[in-house]
């Protein structure tokens, strides 16, 4: 007979602890890929709110009024400067602003302005005051130019205005102030009010509103301050 081989022994249990380090790195592995896919969904939806998909392309308007001088406006000889316009943050903004209520303020989707407001009445006030030929020279502030007079302006409204009405009306109000410059005194100051009514609720109808409105705005300012200059050298002693 064949002798016996030894008994071997039993064989070891796999360890317990192998299985459980096994078992809990599947399982960390699991979570951090369902944590990864739940950052990029939070980050694809974060560039949706943020803009980073598909925009609404914005209208860009630009009104661009021309003035013609009234029979009326006197030809002087002084010269004048345009200090820069101010007004509230509001309302010199590139949104496009609309009252629909009294004490409601908003502003129009997908259309903006060129320039802001206050660069829209410069603008405005200054060419229709060269285009004129009323005047000695007219410039803004710091052009080198020395002014004998100074013109402040503060924008108050530059809005759509509903005012309970079916179709809005363009509304500009400006508070302006003529400054002699040597004496350092106001010679005049006046509120000047602008409106258009639009054609209809179209932005585009709007835009023509507020491109007539400033020139009516515009066209009260240059022949108030020509007015108001020539009275005040007028009356100063020879």
């Amino acid at each position: 007979m064949k002798p016996e081989h030894p008994a071997l022994p039993p064989p070891h249990p796999v360890p317990r602890l192998a299985s459980i380090v096994a078992g809990r790195r599947a399982n960390i592995r699991g979570r951090a890929r369902q944590f990864a896919i739940a950052v990029a969904g939070a980050l694809l939806c974060g560039c949706s709110l943020l803009g980073g998909g598909t925009r609404e392309r914005a209208t860009i308007y630009a009104p661009d009024p021309r003035i013609s001088a009234e029979p009326s406006w006197p030809t002087v000889q002084w010269q004048l400067t345009l200090s820069p316009a101010t007004a509230a943050r509001m309302i010199d903004s590139l949104r496009i602003a609309v009252r629909p209520t009294p004490a409601e303020l908003q502003v129009y989707k997908g259309a903006s302005w060129a320039k802001p407001p206050t660069q829209m009445l410069e603008d405005a006030v200054l060419r229709g005051l060269e285009d004129s030929g009323r005047i000695g020279a007219v410039a803004r502030q710091g052009s080198g130019v020395d002014g004998d007079y100074k013109l402040v302006m503060d924008l108050r409204r530059f809005e759509a205005d509903y005012a309970g009405k079916a179709l809005p009306a363009a509304t500009i109000e400006v508070n302006a102030k003529l400054l002699h410059a040597s004496e350092r005194g106001v010679v005049a100051s006046r509120t000047f009010l602008g409106t258009h009514q639009a054609a209809s609720t179209g932005i585009a109808d709007v835009a023509d509103a507020f491109d007539a409105a400033l020139a009516d705005t515009a066209r009260q300012i240059d022949g108030w301050v020509l007015a108001s200059g020539q009275q005040h050298e007028q009356q100063q002693p020879r």
